[in-house]
C-alpha cells in the first residue's frame, strides 16, 4: 500500500529555519489549509495519507521528509543539520516503527532527508550545511550491503539537493542545471526546468503522478510533454518557509 506520512504545520511555523530566503510573515491558518489541499492531491495520486498531529513547539516539523530516508529494508534517521530540528527525528521514528526497522546514523553525522534522492538502487546525497561527509560514509556502510550505491553530490546554491532535482522515474531526473551539474546523474535522461522557474525541480512522484507546486506551471508543462502524469497544488504560504512539495510528506510502500 502506498503510504504518505504528513504532519500538520506548527503554530510556530513563522519561526522556521531559513537559509536562502528573507523572512516573511506566514499565515498559519492559510498554511494549514494549503496542507489539507496537498493531502487531497496525495490521495488522488493513490496514496493512503496518515496525518500526524502538529508539534507546535517545533516550527519546522511539518517538513517530515527531512527526518528520515525510507527504503524497503529500513528507515534511516540521523541527527538533523539544524540543531533546532533534531527533536523531530525521535517523533518520526515512533511514527515509522510500525512500517520499518529503524536504523540511526550517529554524531558527527548530520543529515536532512531533503538532501537524499533515490534513483533505483542509487542514493544521491547532497553535501550541504545540513548534510555532511560523515553522513555519507555512515549511510554507505549501512546501505551498501543491501545493494545500494551511495554517492555524494556537492550543492552550494540551494538549501537541499531536492530543491535542485527530482526523480521523474528511475531513468529520468528533473534538474535545475544552474544549481546542480547534470552530469552527476551519468547516463540518466536529464530534463531541465523552465528557465524562469528555478524552484521548478522541487516536485515529487507519488504513484504515477508528478506533483508540482502551482508556482511552476511551465516546468509542469515540460514534464507533461515527456508523457508523465502531473498535478499541481498551491503551497505558497509554506514556500515562505523554504518548503516545497517534496518535504511535506514521506512516501513509501507499506504492508500496514
Amino acid at each position: 500500500m502506498l503510504t504518505a506520512l504528513v504532519r500538520v504545520p506548527s503554530r510556530r511555523l513563522s519561526d522556521c529555519e531559513l537559509s536562502f530566503l528573507t523572512r516573511e510573515p506566514i499565515d498559519v491558518t492559510r498554511a494549514r489549509a494549503q496542507h489539507q489541499a496537498y493531502q487531497a492531491v496525495l490521495r488522488t495520486a493513490g496514496a493512503r495519507v496518515v496525518e500526524l498531529a502538529a508539534l507546535d513547539e517545533l516550527p519546522d516539523a511539518t517538513f517530515v521528509e527531512d527526518t528520515a530516508i525510507v527504503v524497503e529494508e529500513c528507515a534511516v534517521l540521523a541527527p538533523m543539520g539544524a540543531a533546532s530540528r533534531r527533536p523531530e527525528s525521535a517523533a518520526m521514528a515512533a511514527a515509522l516503527t510500525p512500517h520499518r526497522r529503524i536504523a540511526w546514523l550517529t554524531s558527527p553525522a548530520t543529515l536532512d532527508g531533503g538532501d537524499v534522492l533515490r534513483m533505483g538502487r542509487t542514493i544521491y546525497v547532497g553535501q550541504t550545511p545540513r548534510t555532511n561527509a560523515a553522513a555519507v560514509a555512515q549511510l554507505g556502510a549501512l546501505l551498501d550491503p543491501l545493494g545500494y550505491a551511495v554517492l555524494a553530490i556537492p550543492i552550494t546554491r540551494c538549501l537541499h539537493l531536492k530543491s535542485a532535482c527530482a526523480r521523474l522515474d528511475d531513468a529520468t531526473v528533473l534538474v535545475n542545471p544552474d544549481w546542480i551539474e547534470p552530469t552527476v546523474f551519468g547516463d540518466r535522461v536529464v530534463v531541465p526546468v523552465a528557465s524562469d522557474e528555478p524552484w521548478g525541480a522541487n516536485a515529487v512522484r507519488v504513484g504515477r503522478t508528478i506533483i508540482f507546486p502551482a508556482s511552476a506551471p511551465a516546468t509542469r508543462t515540460i514534464v507533461e510533454r515527456r508523457g508523465f502524469d502531473t498535478a499541481a497544488v498551491d503551497v505558497s504560504e509554506l514556500q515562505k518557509a523554504e518548503a516545497g512539495v517534496t518535504c511535506l510528506s514521506l512516501v513509501f510502500e507499506s504492508a500496514s
